[in-house]
């Protein structure tokens, strides 16, 4: 018998409609489209739109209950509401609200409130009253003073001093409020607190009700409004508590705290501990506007001491760190990182040769060689101990006519000859008329005493890692020279190769005493930002430093500022540049050693510098803790 199943056609099926969101045996979809195409169905097959809408509603509702809103992912798992606090979870929550404040009270009272390490949220509401309504009623009020004070005196009785001070502070309200120099508010503050036990949230509640009365600010529990202290410190705009009081508008900007004690960044080296809050001051000063550091600070307060360990902690992140070191002060750290180091003496066997020209496929060779033209004049007015107006422009002339001797000119391939040396100068002053003055001063230098120091070619270079540049064993004479050919040399390598460095500069108030030396220093700063270097100045000698025209420019050109322990003699003056308050003059007098104030941008904080064990036998320089005293 044939097999008839197989000249059959399988009858169509169906798709099974789901119940759940089945509507008229229609599957609804959220495209508005697709639903007026339904509703015009509905409206031919059935005369009564309104049954199809409830059809739809229905359908539309069965779907919001399998659905999740984001009300289900942040709704708590359970809300208790007791008498004296709130129970959202695991957390126990109280609410706390400010209803007396002091006849006076410092700007940013506020201030240590917020850093404190606590979970805590604080809401402030600010609701401005019309100034008519307000001299209205303080007009009755002082009608209401005057008659009880007048009853007082028909009784014979004596000078009540708070009427009478209640009674000048609304007449001295009414008339800056008829100027319009203020206006009047009602504020209301309230304070949120979380807490993992009900013990803990008593503890939290007491160390803040304990700091708010040291300001004789005082403050009180939400009993038995508990759910409405709690709403009224949610981002929801509803003040359900309404206990305001009112203040004119100089007492109400003393509330906002301006300046947050945070200065922590995901990346960066720690300088140290956050003497607000006791968090962690972790910060990259490659990430400001400029990488450029002053650090200021009387002797024996821990500036480089902060200063090396800046060094050692940027060297382990790979940045090349260059020292120019007038005491010895980092030789022992030299030699811990592996580094280079270099003394610049008449006994030593390193040279300079400060005629050198970078070769800088970046910059056109005019530029190169009018940089180094201004360089070396200024080089020639610290070895002569300054020029006339007359010796200024033969000395000028020379230094063109010097390179032009090596066929050196604006053309960068000419540039790349060998350059001359401080003899090839002295030679071309010699064929100038009105020189013999200069060539006087200058023969110690080229045919005397300093002659190996200056006038030979360089004979090193300057490595990766870490490289100290000493001066110690040169003369107190020589020593700003020394220091303005070594960061010229640094320049100009800096210019040649670009890489993320430091360059330290201790007891910069060498330079500061000479006008040729403060001006490069000064320029240094304005252009280091872009060969990604950043430039850390040092001075103990604070007035100094601050006095020179340049020493202040060198300071606005730093975003990074560390003040440390200072004298009574010379806070005023770094007040007055770094704009202190009292209270931050005081902290830098009484600051002890590695403590001070940290500025990075817009944003200070007082800090502690924190070393290993490691890293402090490294870099101290203590001398008892160096002979185990």
């Amino acid at each position: 018998m044939p097999d008839q199943t197989q000249n059959q056609t399988p009858a169509p099926t169906t798709p099974t409609p789901n119940p759940l969101i089945s509507l008229n045996d229609q599957t609804p979809s959220a495209d508005p489209r697709v639903l007026a195409q339904q509703n015009i169905a509905a409206r031919e097959k059935n005369s009564d739109p309104d049954k199809f809408w409830q059809e739809a509603k229905k359908a539309q509702d069965k779907i919001k209950q399998g659905t999740t809103s984001v009300r289900d992912i942040i709704a708590p798992a359970s809300f208790t509401v007791t008498s004296n606090y709130v129970q959202i979870g695991s957390y126990f929550v109280k609410t706390l609200f400010v209803f007396t404040y002091p006849r006076y009270i410092e700007t940013n009272w506020l201030s240590p409130i917020i850093n404190y390490d606590l979970s805590m949220d604080t809401s402030l509401y600010i609701h401005p009253l019309e100034s008519k309504e307000v001299m209205s009623e303080l007009k009755t009020q002082v009608g209401k003073l005057e008659s009880t004070m007048s009853i007082h005196q028909e009784k014979g009785q004596p000078r009540d001093p708070e009427l009478e001070t209640a009674l000048g502070d609304v007449e001295s309200l009414r008339d800056v409020l008829q100027r319009g120099e203020v206006r009047l508010f009602q504020f209301g503050l309230y304070f949120t607190l979380y807490a993992k036990s009900a013990e803990e949230l008593r503890t939290v509640t007491d160390q803040l009700e304990s700091t708010l009365g040291g300001l004789l600010i005082y403050t009180k529990e939400t009993l038995f409004q508990m759910e409405q202290g709690f709403n009224a410190t949610l981002p929801l705009m509803q003040d359900n508590l309404k206990v305001l009081r009112n203040l004119d508008t100089s007492s109400l900007s003393s509330t906002f705290p301006f300046t947050s004690s945070e200065l922590t960044q995901d990346d960066g080296i720690l300088y140290g501990i956050n003497r607000h809050n006791n968090s962690l001051i972790i910060f990259d000063r490659f990430s400001l506007e400029n990488a450029n550091t002053i650090v200021l600070a009387k002797s024996g307060s821990g500036k480089s001491y902060f200063v090396k360990l800046e060094a050692l902690r940027y060297l382990m992140m790979g940045t090349d760190v260059i020292v120019i070191d007038p005491e010895n002060e980092y030789k022992t750290l030299c030699e811990a990182a592996d580094g280079s180091y270099l003394e610049i003496s008449l006994n030593s066997d390193k040279r300079i040769n400060p005629f050198d020209l970078p070769i800088n496929a970046n910059e056109k060779g005019e530029d190169v060689l009018r940089s180094n033209i201004a360089s070396l004049h200024g080089l020639i007015n610290l070895m002569v101990s300054g020029m006339n107006p007359e010796e200024d422009a033969v000395v000028d002339k020379a230094l063109y006519e010097t390179y032009a001797l090596k066929d050196i000119t604006i053309d960068p391939e000419s540039q790349k000859n060998e350059p001359p040396l401080l003899q090839d100068f002295y030679n071309v002053l010699s064929n100038m008329q009105g020189t013999d003055s200069l060539r006087a001063r200058l023969s110690k230098f080229v045919e005397g005493t300093f002659a190996n120091l200056y006038n030979q070619r360089t004979n090193f270079e300057l490595k990766p890692g870490f490289v100290v540049f000493s001066v110690r064993d040169l003369e107190d004479q020589l020593r700003p020279i020394a220091i303005y050919t070594v960061l010229d040399y640094i320049w100009t390598k800096v210019r040649m190769n670009m890489k993320r460095r430091l360059m330290i500069i201790d007891e910069a108030w060498w330079m500061m005493q000479y006008e040729d030396s403060a001006k490069f220093l000064y320029g240094l700063a304005k252009r280091a930002r872009k060969y990604y270097l950043g430039l850390t100045i040092i001075s103990q000698d604070v007035e100094d430093f601050l006095a020179s025209r340049y020493g202040k420019a060198v300071v606005a050109n730093s975003s990074m500022q560390v003040l440390m322990k200072q004298s009574t003699a010379s806070i005023d003056v770094v007040a007055e540049i770094f704009n202190l308050t009292e209270g931050e003059k005081y902290l830098l007098l009484e600051s002890d050693v590695g403590e001070g104030l940290f500025f990075a941008g817009l944003n200070h904080v007082a800090f502690k510098a924190v070393a290993s064990y490691t890293e402090d036998q490294i870099i101290t320089t203590d001398p008892k803790q160096i002979l185990g005293q």
